[in-house]
């Protein structure tokens, strides 16, 4: 692989289209015209604005590097950038090598002896296997079958923490929060009061203590005033019916509304209980809310389009910066995370300031405004940030929690 490779690539991340390119445009990498091969073992990026998040995008998992002429080789008129073969056959260069692969079942990396771009792995061979039952997932690892493991319920990680067999990394997932959204682009949650009416019913401290045992951090109680530049951070609502009612009969909804919240069931073990004590709390201000169950297979799919009521859901930002989790979240100009459909000129403006001003105490200022807008307008009302445990075997170290909270097998040691 050279530089050839590396530009083909990039280029390939901004054209394509979807998430990818709107991936790479949060960093100002925007057209392939930006991207320079200087010679083979020399790459170039151009930029067309200054982003302090460029060289951070660059580190993502979109442009990945791929062999280009191998690629090309199974490229069609209608599918320049082979997308659909590449999705059953690898073509890059990393430390392992696939040596078979199951989907949906298991797939098994060899490593790579002749990798050049580090040191080599200790670990020769993986064993990744798709286990759907966290029970049984549970029981590997603590006959000792698997090394490593995650996803069990918050209630499993808190046993196994207790018992002590294996060990659990924790680690809060930055930029990232669990969240009702609220559809303020259609009646009844385009008013602002029925929202803030909302955020006052949610029971918060029951939904942290019962549906994620503690394995969260808060994201309610905080102060009236925004005085840090950081997020997330707790916004200034708690459980209060009474201020909820009120809320209630000034936005004009005094004898109550039905409703429906949905969830995806790919995240029924912490978002089915959470729900269903959500529906408990707005039946006591008049509210009916019906749940809605949506396979995890469709739910992408079904927030995209932008008609559900209310939805919770988890969201995490790669990049480690408020205006990236709201250039995401809240700008009127996306509409791939946007899922509340929000549309505010004020907050675009402020969004886009922190993005490029090079002023440390407008950036500060900025972000603390964009921050207390969004107490105020409550497009979302946060419940609490998510933490990331992986639970695995003593004798196994070398663990490192990565953004996109997948395990990179370079760095592990066993025994």
């Amino acid at each position: 692989m050279t530089a050839k490779d590396v530009k083909w690539s990039f280029d390939r991340a901004v054209k394509v289209g979807g998430f990818p390119t709107f991936q790479m445009s949060a960093g100002s990498l925007e057209k392939p015209e930006q991207f320079v091969v200087v010679d083979d073992h020399t790459f170039r990026i151009d930029y067309v604005r200054k982003d302090k998040l460029l060289l951070f995008n660059v580190a993502v998992v979109v442009p990945f590097i791929i062999n280009s002429e191998l690629a090309k080789k199974n490229a069609t008129a209608e599918d320049p950038w082979a997308l659909a073969w590449l999705r059953n056959n690898e073509a890059g260069g990393g430390a392992y090598k696939i040596e078979s692969w199951k989907p949906g079942s298991e797939t098994v990396l060899a490593r790579f002896d002749d990798w050049k771009s580090g040191p080599l792995p200790k670990v020769k061979r993986v064993i990744a296997r798709d286990v759907p039952s966290a029970g049984t997932r549970r029981a590997m690892l603590e006959r000792g079958d698997a090394d490593i493991s995650s996803g069990f319920a918050p209630r499993d990680f808190e046993q196994i923490i207790k018992e002590g067999k294996v060990k659990v990394s924790g680690v809060p997932i930055p930029n990232a929060l669990w969240y009702v959204a609220l559809n303020t682009a259609k009646p009844p949650f385009d008013n602002a009061k029925l929202r803030q009416a909302i955020a006052w019913a949610m029971p918060y401290e029951q939904i942290q203590t019962s549906a994620f045992f503690g394995r969260a951090i808060p994201m309610y109680g905080g102060a009236a005033e925004v005085s840090k530049p950081v997020w997330p951070q707790p916004f200034p609502y708690v459980t209060d019916l009474d201020k909820a009612k009120a809320l209630l009969k000034e936005a004009g909804f005094e004898s109550g509304l039905e409703t429906t919240l949905s969830l995806d069931t790919g995240t029924a073990t912490v978002g089915e209980p959470t729900a269903i004590l959500i529906q408990e709390n707005l039946a006591k201000i008049g509210i009916k809310a019906g749940i809605e169950k949506i396979p995890g297979a469709n739910w992408r799919t079904t927030l995209n389009k932008k008609e559900l009521p209310l939805a919770l859901n988890r969201f995490s930002g790669w990049l480690d910066y408020p205006e990236y989790y709201f250039y995401w979240n809240f700008h009127g100009n996306n509409s791939i995370f946007n899922i509340s459909s929000y549309q505010n000129k004020q907050m675009d403006a402020l969004i886009d300031k922190a993005r490029f001003t090079t002023d440390a105490a407008e950036y500060d200022k900025t972000v603390k405004d964009f921050i207390a807008l969004c107490m105020r307008e409550v497009p979302v009302i946060p419940l609490n940030q998510p933490i990331h445990d992986v639970a695995m075997q003593k004798s196994v170290s070398g663990y490192e929690f990565w953004f996109h909270r997948e395990p990179d097998y370079r760095q592990f040691a066993k025994g």
